[in-house]
C-alpha cells in the first residue's frame, strides 16, 4: 500500500510489532508521528579534535573507538568506569567517576563521541560532560545521509533506542517529506523569517549545521504558536461579541485628586496600567484584565484608581482579597486616601460583628456609590450589590473560579450589564507565558519597583552560622525590630530529615529567644487563631514568628527587618521570593537569611535567588531550574498543547505570532479568504475546539 502521514508505523519497513508497541510508548501510531518526533538535543561531530592534539587544560570532543573498559575501584569506594578509545591519530583514557553501571551500556568496538575536559592524572585523560554511544557506525559513514557530522539525539524508551530511531527516520525520510503540506502563506513566512514546513522538517532530522538545526525547529514551533494564537484571539473576539460592557466615563475628577494627593510618584509602569484599565473601561466592551506585578510593585493602587473611575461615574466598586487581616489594612490605607474626597470606604469580612455587618450590607444594596473592601464575604449570598461597576480581585489565584465569577455577576447596571473585572497577582512570570496562560484575558503588567522601596539584603549561610544568625535576630529585637523564621514543615517526621515549625518553635521560645516573644504559625491553626497572631504580630506584641508558608501572602509589617529561611532548598524560588517581600516594607534595613547546608546544586538555584530582587527574573530562573511543569493543566479541552514549542524559551517567537494572528483574524476573521484555507484546514483537522470558533461542521 501507498505510504501516507496517516498511515499506521507497523506497515513501515523495519517496524515490527515489538517496535510499534515502544513506539507507541512515545505517542509514535503513525508515519506523520514519527516526522514529528524530533531530536531533543544534537551533538556536532564537526569540531571534533585528533586525540594526539589534545593537551591537558583543554576542552575538547573527540571521535574514538572503545578498545578496552572496565570498573576500577578507588581507596575511598568510589567506583569509576574507563574505557580507553582510539582514532587514527592515537589512543587517551575517558573516565565516568561513580558510573559504574556504564560497563554496561558501554561496549568494545563501539564508537563514542565524547565532550569534556581533558585533565592529567596518570597520564592524560577526558572526563567527558556528555558522551553519545554511536554503537558499531564506521566513522567514515557519519557523513552519508546525516547532512555532515551532526548527530540528531532522539528521545528514547525501553527497547528502541535513540540510534535505531534516527535509523528509522533516515530510512524513510525521503519517502514522507514530500507528503508533507504547507499550512501558511508565504507571505507570513517571509515575515517570520523561517522556511517551508518540509524544510524545515529535513533542517531538524538531517542538519548541515547546529544552526540550521535550530532554524527548522524555529519553523515548526512558529507554526505551533501561531496556531495556539489564532485560537486564542479568536476565543476573546467572540467572548467580546457576547458581553456588553459599561461604558464609562473618564471624568478626571476623582482620579485627579487622588494622583494630586498621593505621598509618592506613580511609576511608569504604573502609569501604563492605569490608562490600559481606564481605556478597557471607557470602552463599549467589558473589561475583563489580569494586572500583574512583583511583590511591593504597587497593584493595588492601581485598582483603587479604577475603583475610583466606578465611583465618579456613579457605580459602585468591589476589592476583594483572601485574608480578614489583608481586607482590614486596605480599609484603613483607603480610608486614609479617599476620606478627604469625600468617598465612602466599607469593609466586608465574616469576621465583623453582625451589627457591623448589616450596616454595610444596607449601604451596599442603597447603590450608593463607594468603595467595598472584603474577603470572599462579598460573594456571599446575603451581600447584595444596587450598582456595581468594578470589581477587583486580590491575588485572584486563591480564590476558586466559582467564587471570581460569582462577584463578576453581582449588581451591574438598571440595562442588566455586568460590572468590569480586573484580576491582580503577585505570582511574577514573564510575559511569553502570561499571554500563554492568560490567554482569555488583557494583561498589564507593573515591573517596575517604586521610587524610595529599600533592597532586602539576601545571603545563604551554611549550618555552622546559626548560632551567629541567631544573635544576630536577638540583636535586630533588642533594637526595636521583628523577625520571621521560616521552615518548611509544621511537624518532624521519619521520612524526611527536616527542622519543623513546631519542633523549633519549642526549642527557640525555652533556649536562645527565651526572653523575647515568640509565637508560632500555621496552616492546621483555625482561621481565628492565624488572625489573632497575625494581629498581635502587626501590632508589635510579638518579637518573633516561627511559620510555615502560611505568611507568604500577607499583612505589611514595616517594623519586621529579618527574614529567615531554613531548608531554602525545599522551596521554590518564586516562592521564596514572596517570603522576602514580607520584610522590607519600612524604613529601616532589612535581611533575607537562608540557612542549611545544601547540595551544590541546590546552591546554584539560590545563588540565583540571592543576587536579584527581581521577580520576573527569579520566575525565569525557576522555570528554567525546575522545568515548565503542566502550564497548561487547566486549559480548555480541545486547546492544542505544545510539542515543540516552549513559551519561555521561544518568547521572541511568542510575541511575534501573536501578532501574526491579531493581523491575520483583523482582516479575516473566519479565515475564509483562500490565502488562510490551509491555517483554517489545520486547525479544524488538529483541534477539536477550532469547530466550534471557527463555525466549522
Amino acid at each position: 500500500m501507498p505510504i501516507e502521514l496517516s498511515t499506521p508505523v507497523t506497515y513501515l519497513k523495519g517496524v515490527g510489532p515489538r517496535r510499534a508497541e515502544a513506539l507507541r510508548r512515545l505517542d509514535i501510531v503513525t508515519a506523520g508521528d514519527l516526522l514529528y518526533h524530533l531530536p531533543h538535543r544534537y551533538e556536532d561531530a564537526s569540531t571534533v579534535s585528533p586525540i594526539s592534539s589534545l593537551e591537558p587544560g583543554m576542552d575538547a570532543t573527540i571521535l574514538g573507538r572503545v578498545i578496552s573498559k572496565g570498573v576500577i575501584p578507588t581507596r575511598k569506594g568510589l567506583r569509576v568506569f574507563q574505557a580507553v578509545v582510539r582514532d587514527a591519530s592515537g589512543i587517551i583514557e575517558a573516565s565516568w567517576p561513580g558510573q559504574p553501571f556504564l560497563d554496561r551500556t558501554i561496549s568494545r568496538d563501539d564508537l563514542l563521541l565524547l565532550s569534556g575536559p581533558v585533565r592529567f592524572f596518570h597520564g592524560r585523560q577526558l572526563q567527558p560532560r556528555e558522551y553519545v554511544n554511536m554503537g558499531h557506525a564506521d566513522e567514515e559513514g557519519l557523513d552519508g545521509g546525516m547532512g555532515g557530522r551532526v548527530l540528531s539525539v532522539y528521545p528514547a524508551t525501553e527497547g528502541l533506542s535513540f540510534r535505531q530511531i534516527r535509523s528509522l527516520l533516515d530510512a524513510h525520510l525521503d519517502t514522507l517529506l514530500p507528503l508533507v503540506r504547507e499550512q501558511l502563506p508565504s507571505e507570513l513566512l517571509r515575515r517570520a523569517r523561517v522556511p517551508p514546513l518540509p524544510e524545515a522538517l529535513r533542517m531538524v532530522h538531517r542538519p548541515a549545521s547546529v544552526a540550521e538545526a535550530i532554524q527548522g525547529r524555529a519553523r515548526i514551533a512558529m507554526e505551533e504558536l501561531l496556531f495556539f494564537h489564532v485560537l486564542q484571539y479568536r476565543a476573546k473576539v467572540l467572548a467580546r461579541e457576547r458581553r456588553d460592557g459599561i461604558v464609562f466615563s473618564n471624568r478626571r475628577e476623582l482620579t485627579s485628586r487622588l494622583r494630586e494627593s498621593l505621598p509618592y510618584e506613580l511609576t511608569g509602569a504604573q502609569v501604563r496600567a492605569i490608562r490600559e484599565i481606564v481605556t478597557d473601561m471607557c470602552g463599549e466592551h467589558r473589561m475583563h484584565r489580569l494586572l500583574q506585578g512583583d511583590v511591593g510593585s504597587g497593584k493595588t493602587i492601581v485598582a483603587l484608581f479604577a475603583a475610583l473611575l466606578a465611583v465618579e461615574n456613579g457605580y459602585q466598586a468591589a476589592i476583594m482579597v483572601p485574608t480578614e487581616l489583608l481586607a482590614e489594612q486596605h480599609a484603613r490605607t483607603f480610608a486614609g486616601l479617599l476620606d478627604p474626597l469625600g468617598v465612602r470606604t466599607v469593609l466586608v469580612t465574616g469576621g465583623m460583628p453582625a451589627r457591623e455587618r448589616r450596616a454595610a450590607a444596607e449601604a451596599l444594596e442603597s447603590g450608593t456609590p463607594l468603595i467595598a473592601i472584603g474577603t470572599h464575604a462579598l460573594v456571599q449570598s446575603d451581600t447584595r450589590f444596587g450598582k456595581l461597576g468594578f470589581v477587583a480581585i486580590d491575588e485572584q489565584h486563591r480564590f476558586g473560579v466559582s467564587q471570581r465569577s460569582v462577584l463578576g455577576t453581582k449588581g451591574g447596571d438598571e440595562a442588566g450589564t455586568k460590572p468590569d473585572v480586573l484580576l491582580m497577582s503577585a505570582t511574577p512570570i514573564p510575559r511569553s507565558l502570561a499571554l500563554t496562560l492568560h490567554g482569555d484575558l488583557d494583561v498589564s503588567l507593573l515591573d517596575e519597583r517604586p521610587a524610595g522601596r529599600r533592597a532586602v539584603r539576601t545571603a545563604l549561610r551554611r549550618g555552622s552560622s546559626r548560632e551567629r544568625i541567631m544573635r544576630f535576630i536577638d540583636d535586630e529585637v533588642e533594637r526595636g525590630r521583628q523577625a520571621y523564621i521560616v521552615y518548611p514543615v509544621i511537624e518532624e517526621s521519619e521520612k524526611l530529615d527536616l527542622k519543623a515549625a513546631t519542633t523549633m518553635f519549642e526549642e527557640l521560645a525555652s533556649g536562645v529567644f527565651a526572653r523575647r516573644r515568640v509565637a508560632l504559625l500555621h496552616g492546621r491553626l483555625g482561621a481565628e487563631e492565624r488572625d489573632a497572631t497575625m494581629r498581635a504580630f502587626r501590632d508589635r506584641e510579638i518579637d518573633i514568628l516561627v511559620s510555615t508558608t502560611v505568611i507568604e501572602v500577607g499583612i505589611d509589617v514595616a517594623n519586621a527587618t529579618v527574614m529567615l529561611i531554613e531548608h531554602p532548598e525545599r522551596f521554590g524560588l518564586s516562592q521564596l521570593h514572596q517570603l522576602r517581600g514580607r520584610v522590607g516594607r519600612g524604613a529601616e534595613e532589612s535581611y533575607c537569611i537562608l540557612l542549611g547546608d545544601v547540595a551544590p546544586d541546590s546552591a546554584q538555584r539560590l545563588e540565583v535567588f540571592v543576587k536579584t530582587e527581581d521577580g520576573f527574573e527569579i520566575a525565569r530562573a525557576d522555570l528554567e531550574l525546575r522545568g515548565m511543569g503542566d502550564l497548561f493543566g487547566e486549559r480548555q479541552s480541545g486547546l492544542p498543547t505544545f510539542r515543540v514549542a516552549n513559551p519561555l524559551r521561544d518568547e521572541e517567537l511568542m510575541l511575534l505570532t501573536r501578532e501574526l494572528a491579531a493581523d491575520i483574524l483583523s482582516r479575516d476573521p473566519e479565515l475564509t479568504s483562500a490565502e488562510h484555507a490551509g491555517i483554517r484546514r489545520a486547525l479544524t483537522e488538529r483541534y477539536s475546539r477550532a469547530l466550534e470558533l471557527f463555525r466549522v461542521g
